[in-house]
């Protein structure tokens, strides 16, 4: 079996294991991580016997500080050559900032960047000796709008991770590597429930909800063809070039009616 493989993070559910199927359907072998070892045999057995590809899964919280090194050197006990990257682990704090404690904010930038940091310059090198290397980073819609009064911090992450997705390209490009920020809307998976901001997520209007399935599968397309980002569905596309040309008041008047609860003061 071609020893050809994409680690994806969070693959235990939403775009995560909806990435692992797509990916998995175009004949690549998966490495897949996330904290429930259970979850992650049963998902791994059922992608390998209906795609006919080797399937692994290594369990880890990556926000243990050594997680993302744990992951690596796993891949590199099995031989495995890593040439697409899928950084989609991640979740949400629903309190505010000044309730969140110091040790729960460094665990959430932990999840949300520091391991997307350490995992694509672990698995660069060697994507550099082969030539060929593909990341995806499973951002957000909310990079490009104003940070809201629930998950503050989430929005300065995955702008900065956009950022970063765009310094790999810059840097590696003409080396043969690619980086693709993915960046959707409200996607229906169990992120709001486990993130505790369900009820906003059930206030938002039906037209701005996206699957996870089309989510992931516009994603990976998008990454395989080396692009530098990817949004899916044309009411996002519209929304983020509205995002980047009309004044913030403005943008925090329109979130307020299309996103209820989601600009409201706590």
């Amino acid at each position: 079996m071609k020893n050809d493989y994409a680690l994806i993070t969070g693959a235990s559910s939403g775009i995560g294991l909806e990435s692992a199927r797509y990916i998995a359907g175009k004949g690549i072998n998966l490495i897949l991580t996330a904290r429930r070892e259970d979850i992650l045999a049963n998902i791994s057995s059922e992608i390998s016997e209906k795609y006919n590809v080797h399937v692994d899964y290594f369990p880890c919280d990556l926000g243990e500080v050594d997680a993302p090194i744990k992951i690596y050197n796993y891949c590199e006990l099995k031989n495995y050559e890593v040439n697409l990257l899928v950084n989609n682990a991640g979740y949400g704090i629903p309190t505010s900032f000044h309730k969140t404690s110091i040790e729960e904010e460094e665990k959430f930038i932990r999840v949300l960047g520091t391991s997307v940091i350490v995992l694509t310059k672990s698995f660069l090198p060697k994507m550099i000796e082969r030539g060929y290397g593909r990341i995806m980073i499973v951002s957000s819609v909310a990079a490009f709008s104003p940070p809201s009064s629930i998950q503050p911090l989430y929005g300065p992450i995955k702008t900065f991770m956009n950022r970063f997705s765009d310094s790999i390209n810059i840097n590696y490009n003409h080396k043969g590597i690619t980086s693709t920020a993915v960046c959707p809307g409200f996607t229906i998976t169990g992120f709001h429930t486990a993130s505790g901001v369900q009820d906003e997520m059930d206030r938002v209007p039906s037209f701005m909800k996206l699957s996870a399935k089309r989510v992931a599968s516009e994603g990976v397309e998008a990454t395989l063809l080396g692009k530098p980002l990817s949004i899916p569905s044309k009411t996002y596309k519209i929304l983020v070039f509205i995002l980047n040309h009309i004044p913030v008041s403005i943008l925090s008047f329109l979130g307020k009616i299309l996103t209820p609860g989601r600009y409201d003061k706590k």
